[in-house]
């Protein structure tokens, strides 16, 4: 439950009282004289007391302060004003500006200016002259009006430090968001990578593995390609491998070169099983694409052969590269085959196709007439890279 008041209000209360009362002793009032009565300097403590217990309240419930003072302030007039009601009763005006609602400030000002006029028109119409009333109505001003005007300032200065502090909020959680999407594509990027290089390669070795197990007649050629292939696709992982951590310790030496396409020949070779087999076209003038585009390609390719050893049926798969003017295109298309027992997650084709979507292509895989027909046409000009360096 919120205070009642703050410590430090409870203490300026009873030191504002005591300060007033002196000023009192010290004849600091204007004395009203009726009929030969003037208000005794008791009487006049309690009004003084009322707009001290009002400070109470300043910051807490500063609009119900100000009314608390402003009837001690009414009832002090009447009497005759004091120098320590009228210092009191300005700290009021100044709270309740300050921390009161914002819709009281304009109604505190508009009320300020319109009671220190008043003095002015009054005090001029009662003696004749409008010396008087404009001397009169600057003293108002000043103990109404001035405290008023310097809470708005303070106000305004206290709420455009907040929103300074708001919008470097902002600006720092924007900071962090745009860190964690870079993350996060950092890490999409290097899955993409770590499956391609682990994932195809291992695919690879236990596919031809698996047939050697399996076929125990086997003659000595077919066992010298079986680990031809094996050894082949050992090494290359590791290359890969040693190529992916130099990139990640950024270790100031220059890390392998990425793929190729001039090796895609090379991939197409070793991309066999005892019934199938692949074999490689290039349609137009070869030439060397950006290095996100080739590498892209590369892995296009590499990972729809891995998917045509592990799902795909006997024949042969046709893998079919063209330079075009301003885009790569690759086409792989392999015989439909039955389920595969090598486990997988399905992460091949979606590494595939975020690759070719990051470098603004297009990719398309699915069956069709009996074979699966993997597409992929990537623009020369993609605006982001995928991830390869050379």
């Amino acid at each position: 439950m919120q205070r009642l008041t703050t410590r430090q209000d409870a203490m300026i209360a009873p030191l504002a009282f005591a300060g007033g009362v002196l000023l009192l002793f010290a004849h600091g009032y204007v004395r009203w004289t009726v009929h030969g009565w003037s208000a005794p300097i008791g009487l006049r403590a309690v009004p003084l007391a009322v707009m001290c217990v009002g400070m109470l309240f300043r910051r807490t419930a500063p609009m119900t302060g100000l009314a608390i003072s402003t009837a001690g302030n009414l009832f002090e007039v009447i009497l005759g004003p004091s120098l320590g009601g009228a210092v009191i009763y300005t700290d009021a005006l100044y709270a309740a500006t300050l921390y009161g609602p914002r819709a009281a400030v304009r109604w505190l000002l508009g009320t300020t200016v319109g009671a220190s006029l008043s003095v002015v028109a009054g005090v001029g119409l009662l003696v004749g002259r409008l010396g008087p009333g404009v001397v009169l109505g600057a003293v108002a001003g000043t103990t109404w009006l001035t405290p008023v005007l310097t809470a708005m300032i303070v106000r305004e200065h206290r709420d455009r430090a907040e929103a300074e502090r708001e919008r470097a909020g902002q600006v720092a959680r924007l900071a962090e968001m745009d860190r964690l999407a870079a993350v996060t594509a950092e890490r999409a990027r290097m899955a993409r990578e770590l499956h391609d290089v682990v994932a195809n390669h291992l695919s690879a070795v236990a596919l031809h593995a698996t047939a050697l197990l399996r076929v125990r007649d086997l003659d000595e050629e077919g066992l010298r390609r079986a680990m031809e292939v094996i050894r082949e696709n050992s090494v290359q992982g590791l290359t890969e491998m040693r190529r992916m951590i130099g990139l990640l310790r950024e270790e100031g030496a220059d890390p392998p070169a990425a793929p190729r396409l001039a090796e895609l020949d090379r991939l197409v070779a070793h991309a066999a099983r005892s019934d199938l087999s692949a074999r490689l076209e290039v349609v137009g003038e070869p030439y060397a694409p950006p290095a996100a585009v080739e590498l892209a390609a590369y892995r296009i390719v590499q990972e729809s052969l891995t998917n045509a050893l592990k799902h795909g049926g006997p024949g042969r798969a046709e893998v079919r590269l063209t330079y075009g003017t301003g885009r790569v295109a690759v086409r792989v298309t392999s015989p439909l085959g039955g389920a595969s027992e090598l486990p997988g997650a399905g992460a091949g084709l979606i590494g595939m196709r975020e690759r070719a979507t990051l470098l603004g292509g297009e990719f398309a895989a699915g069956a069709h007439g009996g074979a699966w027909v993997v597409r992929a046409e990537l623009p020369l000009d993609g605006g982001v890279d995928g991830g390869g360096t050379r």
